[in-house]
């Protein structure tokens, strides 16, 4: 076909945007059942108190709670993020489960045992347990702005799936979809959100395995997907240097991403919220077991996706041609491109995307309803009656939604999801894994020497990451691509602009990979705490309680032992 006959790049990817009426009906039916399950808890099956509303009575089920933890905190940003990181950068962002592994482990031995033990509703609970009352409020303020922050980018994400297959424009569906979503979880609380977490997550993984088949069928094969990916050096292990700088080496992927695993669940309310309605600790680990298991098959598939994604495209990269406008829509150009002749498939992948965002938003306002009243009013305030605990943490719902939703512009203008997302989370959430890892291993840290380590390790890993972004988004830190090619397109393109080189150096510490941002913060926060009890007027905390189990013999004094032999010899 000569080049005349040829359509342009803007009339392909308008033929790629049919939405039919049975897809559109796929998408209501799967919003119609999440906002019926909130009228089912909200109104048919009422919750009686606000434990019941936060914390599902403590009585929740371990099968829809595992879903629920892998649905939440998977959400759209993986489900697009994690296959167009492997079609740009290949394989080896999926080693960061070598991180999970390596958390879960600490995580069942040390956080779940403690927090069980203290019956706590908040994760913030503990630090004015541990150290006092100002670092509580410490680490609720950063668990708010990291949600704030992170929240927007949840909605957003979806919203550029489904204009990709429909057109629509992105600020006409996020509210409608965000209202539905504050809808269920304001009326249903937890429970609510854990059922449509379930449905969602059985929506979600059946999409993508939709997609993956019969895109493997028209490529030509499993063998055939590895074949090209090979060729380009997509399938590949983490390099082992010991430079920082490196995006995926096997420290980061391992030693960096455990960090990140950390702040991301062990000391976020959203996650610990789950793991501490169940009625039993022996339940509570086997539901973190359950949940590694979860996210490891979402990532399998996730990078399977964007393995087939290249071999689909291997001779006519969407993005240099610019048939997909950001990096983020090559997942959704996949299934429009493989699924689109199938009526309702396509409305099933969106379905799909939409459920995984509307399980991470119902969950992360039903947690800041909870850190709000445990953690901003109770200590402060005077006793609520029922009636206006009730209204309260349903006004937080109503109110943090409506703000997400107006900061999705905000997002709009910003760069490429997964990497910009766990950048923002793990400045704010290392100094927070910081505190709390103090709190269990280190008994000689009191309060002020917490705080004081939060505050230097909170401005230095937000200024950090700040510079990071800021130099990426002038063209100062670029990072090394896979090879892409559009030789054999079947539509006219205008060539992609030449990049002109930037002189400016980047300085190294900004140039360190997004996987250590956790670490550097957690390591600064714990290295100005250490320094600062070393003042004569440090206290030391003898709860053994409030410290890992395996460290509590090394904790308690001989007088203090004693007192525990008498107890438990009085109790037999």
């Amino acid at each position: 076909m000569s080049e005349n006959d040829m359509e342009d790049v803007s009339s392909t990817r308008l033929s790629f945007q049919h939405f039919s009426l049975i897809d559109y009906s796929v998408f209501v039916v799967m919003l119609a059942v999440c906002g019926g399950i909130g009228i089912y808890f909200g109104f048919v099956k009422k919750q009686n108190s606000a434990q019941e509303y936060l914390m599902g009575g403590r009585n929740m089920k371990l099968v829809p709670v595992c879903f629920s933890l892998v649905a939440s905190f998977i959400s759209g940003i993986s489900l697009l993020g994690m296959p167009t990181e492997v079609y740009l950068y290949g394989t080896a962002y999926i080693f960061t489960l070598i991180g999970a592994l390596i958390m879960c482990i600490m995580f069942t031995r040390t956080f779940i045992p403690v927090f069980h033990e203290l019956q706590l509703t908040s994760a913030y609970e503990y630090l004015e347990l541990r150290y006092d009352k100002r670092t509580r409020v410490f680490g609720s303020v950063l668990f708010s702005v990291f949600l704030i922050a992170w929240l927007p980018i949840v909605i957003y994400v979806p919203a550029l799936a489904f204009n990709q297959v429909t057109g629509v424009n992105i600020h006409i569906v996020s509210p409608i979809v965000c209202i539905v979503c504050i809808f269920y979880t304001c009326v249903g609380g937890l429970k609510a959100v854990v059922w449509t977490d379930v449905i969602q997550t059985i929506v979600m993984i059946g999409a993508m395995i939709l997609v993956i088949i019969k895109g493997t069928i028209i490529v030509g094969g499993v063998e055939e997907v590895f074949r090209r990916n090979w060729k380009t050096s997509r399938i590949e292990f983490p390099s082992f240097s010991f430079d920082l700088t490196e995006r995926h080496s096997i420290w980061s992927v391992s030693i960096g991403s455990t960090f990140y695993w950390v702040g991301s669940i062990a000391v976020n309310q959203s996650m610990m919220q789950r793991f501490l309605a169940l009625p039993e600790l022996k339940t509570s680990i086997r539901a973190v077991w359950g949940f590694l298991c979860g996210v490891f098959v979402i990532a399998m598939i996730c990078g399977y996706s964007g393995l087939l994604a290249y071999a689909r495209y291997y001779e006519c990269d969407p993005l240099n041609s610019k048939l997909a406008l950001a990096k983020d829509q090559v997942l959704p150009l996949l299934v429009m491109d493989v699924l689109g002749e199938w009526k309702g498939l396509p409305g099933i992948f969106v379905a799909g995307v939409f459920s995984a965002a509307l399980s991470s938003l119902s969950t992360g306002l039903n947690s800041m309803a909870a850190v709000v009243l445990e953690d901003f009013w109770k200590p402060f305030f005077r006793k609520l009656s029922h009636r206006e605990t009730q209204f309260l943490v349903r006004a937080v719902v109503v109110i943090l939604g409506c703000i997400c939703v107006g900061l999705v512009f905000v997002v709009e203008k910003l760069g490429s999801v997964l990497q910009l997302t766990m950048s923002l989370s793990s400045a704010s959430m290392g100094p927070l894994a910081g505190i709390f890892l103090m709190g269990l291993f280190l008994p000689f840290i009191d309060g002020v020497s917490a705080l004081s380590g939060g505050i230097v390790g909170l401005t230095s890993a937000w200024w950090v990451a700040a510079q990071s972004q800021l130099a990426q988004a002038r063209g100062q830190l670029v990072f090394e691509e896979k090879e892409r090619f559009t030789f054999n397109c079947t539509y006219t393109f205008a060539p992609p602009p030449e990049k002109d080189p930037v002189d400016l150096e980047v300085p190294f510490l900004y140039r360190i990979s997004y996987l250590w941002f956790t670490a550097f913060g957690c390591t600064v926060t714990m290295v100005v705490a250490c320094l600062v009890s070393l003042r004569p007027t440090a206290r030391r905390q003898h709860d053994h309680r409030l410290f890992a189990p395996f460290l509590r013999p090394w904790v308690l004094t001989k007088n203090e032992v004693n007192q525990m032999d008498i107890l438990k010899s009085t109790s037999r």
